[in-house]
């Protein structure tokens, strides 16, 4: 790519993201020039966004004068010498190998070059001479260009790299309206944040195959290949010659599988439903707008530890993370929605004047939730019975999980069994509008006591869920040991849905940070791409509670 061209690329810019318009930044005239860059330079320095920043990483532990050649910004060669990294004109070609002996080809991060580096020799129409400034490195210009010029001082170069910042329109990739040098600094460090987590990640198996084509798009990464298969032997062959991971949906995890990945050094990274998912059931064959990646173990499981644990053990809360929480919280719970999007409009029994009010939300019994954290207790029939003990003169409700309601999973219990303990069972519509007129809610390991949480509610857990030992629950099951931290409602919020999860705009498909999804499931934009599949699956269900009776 000619100099020329470089100069039309905005500093910051989006990955190229194959299936949407991403772009978030076009070339315009800089209408103010802050004359403090301080905050300007920070706010991009945290994000480690700018240039070609979803590029390989420039593998710097490598023998001392290795050359790296980044390719589509100038013809340039950068070398890694000692404590200094150089950038010099492809001219001194001959010094530069006479330097390193060999040349590395390729893309590289300039984010993984640049922090550290002690000086930076380039031309002035080089982007990493604005993106060096921003990192605090010393630069030399060579020969003038957009970004400097030969005998300029700091001072200069940053103001360059402040026009270089400020000088573009900046574009919301969802709405495609005007956005914010903030806004958009914070989604291209989200969108870093996934791309990294998704660099070593080599194949997939065990995606079902209503979910592929959003599997793709989350854990899509433009520097690399891809391998989405049906066999987890392939998958680990093909993991294992790249030196990357495997991804699996969880319940997939065969013992087998487990042996297999240990015996050839091939980590596995599960990929499980958000907690905000979709516009409806996945047993619907709704595909997931929500996921989390998890490269530690699984937020059900409370057997290990889980990126979600460590998470809420260890991640820093400052303010602006918790009032992005609260007001989160406060979308959701005034929108009505739930795991499974909106429902306001469903009717709500009416309660008992003066007798406190207590919702058991039934599970699928051999839910692998269910199965790691419930602690041997599996019976929705027996957690109803241990509620009505412990709550002898409150109005219980009991409300069917709808997988199982529908006949596609197991967890079945007769109605007259359940009202033998319950005072009503509840059907149909959303969660959101009984956890509004409810007192408290006892739980084994479901969702709604997270839910539940949020809106303030009472929450009493049988089993031991991921919000479980946070002290915020009343907790009868066993807590790990390793959750000593105890957090605000905003803070597990802020772990739960923000800083753990990754979300899909189900308009444009791009990854989007929850607010955009709980806005489209707000505003009824979200829609399910497979709806054809639903009637079929109620249809099934229908004739399996048939067969069963």
């Amino acid at each position: 790519m000619g100099r020329q061209a470089v100069t039309l690329l905005p500093l910051l810019r989006a990955p190229p993201f194959a299936w949407a318009d991403a772009a978030v930044s076009s070339p315009a005239a800089a209408t103010h020039i802050p004359t403090d860059c301080a905050a300007l330079f920070a706010a991009v320095r945290t994000a480690r966004v700018g240039g070609r920043f979803w590029a390989d990483p420039a593998h710097l532990e490598q023998p001392a004068g290795t050359v790296l050649r980044p390719q589509g910004l100038s013809e340039i060669h950068a070398a890694h010498d000692g404590n200094a990294v150089w950038i010099a004109p492809s001219t001194a070609r001959d010094w530069a190998e006479a330097l390193a002996g060999r040349v590395w080809f390729g893309d590289v991060d300039p984010w993984s070059v640049l922090p550290g580096a002690q000086r930076l020799v380039a031309h002035g129409d080089d982007e990493w001479v604005a993106l060096a400034r921003i990192a605090g490195v010393p630069v030399e210009v060579l020969s003038p260009g957009r970004f400097g010029a030969p005998g300029e001082d700091d001072a200069a170069l940053d103001r360059r790299a402040a026009e270089a910042l400020c000088g573009v329109v900046w574009r919301d990739p969802f709405t495609g309206g005007p956005s914010t040098f903030e806004a958009v600094v914070e989604l291209l460090g989200l969108w870093r944040g996934a791309l990294d987590a998704n660099r070593p990640i080599a194949a997939a198996c065990g995606m079902a195959w209503w979910k592929r084509k959003e599997i793709r798009h989350f854990l899509w990464h433009p520097a690399r290949s891809f391998a989405l298969v049906s066999s987890s032997s392939r998958a680990l062959r093909i993991a294992r010659k790249a030196g990357g991971s495997v991804a699996v949906w969880p319940s997939r995890v065969s013992p087998a599988l487990l042996t297999q990945a240990r015996a050839q050094g091939v980590p596995l990274v599960r990929v499980e439903d958000g907690f905000v998912r979709s516009v409806g059931l996945g047993v619907d064959l709704v595909p997931p707008s929500s996921v989390v990646v998890d490269a530690s173990g699984i937020h059900f499981d409370p057997r290990e530890p889980s990126d979600l644990e460590t998470i809420l053990n260890t991640a820093q809360m400052p303010p602006k993370l918790l009032e992005r929480a609260a007001a989160l919280r406060e979308t959701i719970v005034r929108a009505g929605i739930s795991k499974y999007a909106a429902d306001t409009a469903a009717p709500v029994p009416e309660r008992r004047s003066g007798k406190r009010l207590v919702l058991v939300p039934g599970q699928v019994e051999d839910d692998m939730s269910v199965r790691a954290g419930g602690g041997g207790l599996a019976s929705n029939l027996e957690l109803v019975r241990r509620v009505r003990a412990l709550e002898p003169e409150a109005e219980i409700w009991f409300r069917p999980h709808p997988d199982v309601d529908a006949g596609h999973r197991k967890g079945k219990v007769p109605d007259g069994e359940i009202l033998a303990h319950a005072d009503r069972i509840v059907r149909g519509g959303g969660m959101a509008p009984l956890l509004d007129v409810v007192d408290a809610v006892h739980v084994l390991t479901s969702l709604t006591g997270f839910e539940a949480l949020m809106r303030g509610r009472e929450v009493i857990c049988h089993g031991t869920p991921f919000y479980a030992g946070w002290g915020l629950t009343r907790d009868l099951g066993a807590v790990p040991a390793r959750r000593t931290r105890r957090l605000s409602r905003d803070a597990l919020v802020a772990g739960v849905l923000i800083l753990y999860p990754r979300y899909l705009d189900p308009v444009t498909a791009l990854p989007c940070p929850p607010e955009v999804l709980v806005s489209r499931m707000a505003s009824a934009t979200a829609t399910n791409r497979l709806k054809w599949a639903a009637p079929l699956r109620r249809w099934q269900g229908k004739l399996m509670n048939v067969l069963r009776r």
